[in-house]
């Protein structure tokens, strides 16, 4: 797979990511990752602090506030050699999402507080934005939070709050002002998870993990300094914070590390005595693989030019989320196509099925956790604003529609 056209500095650079990777990225992380195992709390924090050793825990904050100060190039150059070597994401909703928040909307007193927290990993956070009933129209959430004698005392529940069950902190959109018009009369909150009337159950999902969970606000108090920006001005720090990332929607680095894997089990998998890598079909599949992952790579090398170059861009998060949605899925669902059986071991727990066994008799290890990521996998598709609100987005930013 062809890389970004890097100029000499970049170059430099993407071999320091590799060789940092190559001596620091734990072993036993490495292969949680590749194969596809489920990370836990310690497994995030170990990588963190490692991270942050060496001073690369916060790409994209600017080096006043302990971040690396890289360009966005740097940064997705990064982001796509950690997910290629197998190296565990960053939990984003600290780091990634709220962090920029707060140093654009918070208080000198916010800063001073919480930015150090996020990168020593003290405070894990979590994303109270969707809600029972106001999923893709987050607009129309209804978790109250009314001001009274320096307190908001909110009301409500959120869901499909990834992590919650390790979270420290939540930063929670909640309605402040009943009477305004959708965005108009929404703030934005910090809310200590351990405050009472906090109560976090879990959501089990379809690849049996409970990694995301309802969260219900009853008669919640919240001192007013965890207010962030204005009151009834939190729209604004949401749209700040869902258009922060957006050249990492697409993700290269992990389907280039899934398209890797997916070409090491045609290798491995002999079907009628012939390696499916040998065959003419999925020949034809992993070309066409490539061509899609070239065409995605392409995209986000020619918007972060654009973007470099003081261009503004329009849909360019949406185009890369569902592009990079679109190609993922694909991946995997070819990765269950070629293991065929071998698969069915996700399912023992539940149906007593003998262990999978590759043709030549022995265990195929690789396959154990294949059809649970493949179902987790599922999920990309509709977080982060669905496929069919990116085209929405799409037609009427980008086609006028």
């Amino acid at each position: 797979m062809m890389q970004f056209h890097d100029n000499a500095e970049l170059a430099a650079f993407r071999d320091e990511v590799r060789a940092f990777l190559a001596e620091q990225l734990p072993h036993d992380l490495r292969r949680k990752v590749l194969e596809h195992k489920r990370l836990r709390k310690d497994d995030f924090m170990h990588w963190q602090s490692i991270l942050r050793e060496r001073g690369w825990a916060a790409p994209n904050w600017p080096r006043e506030y302990g971040g690396t100060g890289w360009t966005l190039a740097q940064r997705l150059i990064f982001d796509d050699e950690c997910a290629i070597a197998g190296a565990p994401e960053t939990v984003p909703f600290g780091l990634r999402m709220v962090a920029p928040v707060i140093m654009k909307y918070g208080s000198q007193e916010q800063r001073s507080y919480y930015l150090p927290r996020i990168l020593s990993g003290e405070d894990w956070w979590c994303q109270g934005y969707s809600e029972p009933g106001s999923g893709s129209d987050l607009a129309s959430l209804r978790t109250r939070a009314d001001l009274r004698d320096g307190e908001f005392i909110v009301h409500g529940q959120k869901t499909w709050t990834t992590y919650a069950q390790y979270a420290d902190m939540m930063f929670c959109l909640v309605r402040t002002d009943p009477q305004a018009k959708a965005q108009a009369g929404i703030s934005f909150l910090l809310i200590d998870m351990k405050s009472p009337g906090v109560t976090v159950r879990p959501i089990r999902t379809i690849d049996g993990d409970c990694e995301i969970n309802e969260v219900f606000l009853d008669d919640v108090h919240v001192p007013a300094a965890n207010l962030v920006g204005e009151v009834n001005k939190g729209w604004t720090c949401a749209k700040y914070l869902l258009s922060h990332e957006r050249f990492g929607a697409a993700r290269v680095g992990r389907c280039k590390r899934e398209l890797a894997f997916l070409k090491r089990i045609l290798r491995e998998r002999v079907v009628d005595g012939v390696a499916l890598a040998d065959q003419v079909e999925w020949m034809q599949n992993i070309a066409r693989l490539d061509l899609e992952l070239l065409a995605l790579e392409s995209s986000v090398q020619r918007l972060v030019h654009q973007a470099e170059s003081g261009a503004a861009n329009g849909a360019e998060a949406s185009v890369l989320k569902l592009m990079g949605t679109t190609l993922a899925q694909a991946i995997t669902e070819r990765q269950v196509q070629a293991a065929g059986p071998l698969c069915m071991e996700f399912s023992q727990c539940a149906f007593d099925l003998p262990s999978a066994k590759a043709d030549d008799g022995e265990d195929a290890d690789w396959a154990k956790t294949l059809a649970g990521f493949y179902l987790n996998l599922r999920k990309i598709s509709i977080y982060g604003g669905s496929d069919e609100v990116q085209r929405n987005i799409i037609a009427k930013t980008a086609l006028g529609l």
